[in-house]
């Protein structure tokens, strides 16, 4: 089963974008760990990351035709996208939104998102550990699903 974890605006740019919020381990490392994580559970995960709105819609609905499970941090557009909502709520499998950061802790703005609704679950606040839980979450579910 292959997931797709997804990575919005700016996240290529950790390790280097506010280390106080977002701590000093690059995107790199994240999405070796992503690997590293989904191979531990069985599972291929492929891991992207990008800067446009309309490639990562086009992500989601390559996802819902795949019946791909998906981990999202999709960044500041959680908060902006009603498109990218629009595209997520076409999957079928677990779709875990991921924040590195506790965005219930920042501004305002911050609070609310617009794919917690559709979301199977939210992780918020635990950094790269958050996404190590999102494998972990999706691996039990496929775990439980009766073949066929």
């Amino acid at each position: 089963m292959t997931v797709l974890v997804l990575n919005g605006p700016n996240l290529n740019r950790l390790g280097k974008r506010d280390p106080t919020v977002y701590g000093s381990r690059t995107y790199d490392e994240l999405a070796a760990l992503c690997r590293h994580t989904g191979a531990d559970h069985g599972l291929d995960v492929d891991v992207r990351q990008t800067n446009s709105e309309a490639v990562m819609i086009d992500w989601l609905h390559e996802a819902a035709e795949a019946g791909s499970p998906v981990v999202i941090n999709a960044g500041a557009w959680t908060h902006t996208s009603i498109a990218i909502r629009d595209a997520a709520e076409m999957l079928t499998a677990p779709l875990i939104e991921v924040h590195i950061s506790n965005v219930h802790q920042r501004q305002e703005f911050r609070h609310h998102s617009y794919l917690s609704d559709v979301a199977t679950g939210v992780i918020v606040g635990l950094g790269f550990e958050g996404y190590v839980a999102a494998l972990g979450f999706i691996a039990s579910q496929l775990d439980s699903d009766p073949p066929g």
